[in-house]
């Protein structure tokens, strides 16, 4: 992960964080949305994929998070997506601008994702992470994720190894965010 000199101001740590929201994502936010994937990944998804995704993927769901960025305005500061295939949630993307990071963001999205996942009729949820991104893993593991296995060479920018991780548990507290 790393920072732009296109990022926003970090906001000031409070704790915690006001008025969230999570809903589906929309044409009008992918130019956001793509702006916190450049800042988040090495090969970020262009935006044909995202409006492919949107309007002709019947199987995917995509989320956005949005926070209070001032009253009355919201900004989304984080997004996720999934598959819906049979009876499994194949998650696609998750990330959380820079700037907001380190504030259970992440974990909130994750949640909602695997919620409505779940709620769709998901008995399991997969996912690939780099080897190397250990905050990742952390945080999948938390949620019941274990490595499955390894796709190797799976990312195109460094052949860095995937480790396929997968997880039966969906039942979370909606107000935990711990």
């Amino acid at each position: 992960m790393h920072e732009s000199p296109r990022a926003a101001p970090r906001p000031p740590a409070s704790g915690g964080v006001a008025g969230l929201a999570i809903r589906a994502m929309h044409a009008d936010d992918i130019p956001r949305v793509m702006a916190i994937d450049s800042l988040s990944f090495p090969n970020p998804w262009p935006e044909t994929t995202y409006r492919f995704e949107i309007s002709e993927n019947p199987s995917a769901h995509l989320l956005v998070l949005e926070v209070e960025a001032e009253p009355l305005r919201m900004q989304v500061v984080g997004f996720a997506g999934y598959w819906f295939i049979i009876d499994e949630a194949h998650i696609s993307t998750l990330a959380i601008h820079p700037n907001w990071r380190g504030r259970g963001l992440a974990q909130v999205l994750l949640r909602a994702l695997l919620r409505e996942a779940a709620q769709r009729g998901a008995l399991s949820a997969t996912l690939e992470v780099r080897r190397g991104n250990r905050v990742a893993q952390r945080l999948y593991e938390r949620h019941g994720f274990a490595v499955v296995g390894r796709r190797l060479g799976y990312y195109s920018d460094n052949s860095e190894d995937a480790l396929l991780m997968t997880t039966h548990e969906f039942d979370f507290p909606l107000a935990d965010t711990k």
